[in-house]
């Protein structure tokens, strides 16, 4: 659903490969172009959130996070293939969007990595966990409750892949360090506060 252009809000997936051994494992088993997946608020890309390691040395220990390109897990890389793609949503998806982010903000401790469910998305079957989740599916999760998305696939089975699939635009591809559209650049920054966005 778009909205009229009164209304119309835009959310941002943003795939991703990086050069981290589980990346590379993911793209040779799948042979897949991307094997992150984010969604931000934002075409700055300042309020991008997914389900990644908690710390850049250690793939054993994964969360919830808010993620930004110059993490310290993508630092040592000078080159991040990804896209962008901007998905139009109306202001009451959009609205709901930033609701369940908060809502996993709010409950972060509570949520962890499916670890099982991203070695059954590598061979083909769902492996779904209440409170767990997985880059893909965690994006998916988010995209389908609001009502963007049916991918007619259970999100366990969500590859980042798979998310090009959904009606988006996209606004960037290449070497995500050097992302820059128009938006990012023009943009005053904003702070995100519970139930709202405030302009600093």
């Amino acid at each position: 659903m778009t909205g009229d252009s009164s209304t119309a809000k835009h959310l941002y997936v943003v795939l991703s490969r990086s050069s981290t051994a589980l990346s590379k494992t993911i793209r040779f088993l799948k042979g897949v172009e991307y094997t992150h997946a984010a969604l931000a608020l934002d075409a700055r890309l300042e309020y991008m959130f997914s389900f990644g390691r908690r710390r850049a040395h250690n793939p054993f220990v994964g969360c919830f996070k808010r993620e930004r390109i110059g993490d310290a897990l993508y630092r040592p890389y000078s080159e991040l293939p990804g896209v962008v793609l901007e998905i139009t949503v109306s202001a009451a998806q959009y609205k709901s969007a930033v609701a369940l982010i908060e809502s996993f903000l709010l409950d972060g401790h509570m949520y962890g990595y499916n670890y099982l469910g991203l070695a059954g998305n590598l061979w083909g079957w769902s492996r779904m966990a209440g409170m767990r989740f997985f880059c893909s599916e965690f994006v998916y999760h988010v995209l389908h409750k609001i009502g963007v998305s049916d991918l007619g696939k259970p999100r366990g089975l969500v590859s980042p892949q798979d998310l090009m699939r959904i009606k988006s635009r996209v606004i960037f591809q290449g070497n995500l360090k050097e992302y820059g559209c128009p938006a990012k650049r023009a943009a005053a920054p904003r702070l995100f506060r519970f139930g709202s966005w405030d302009a600093v």
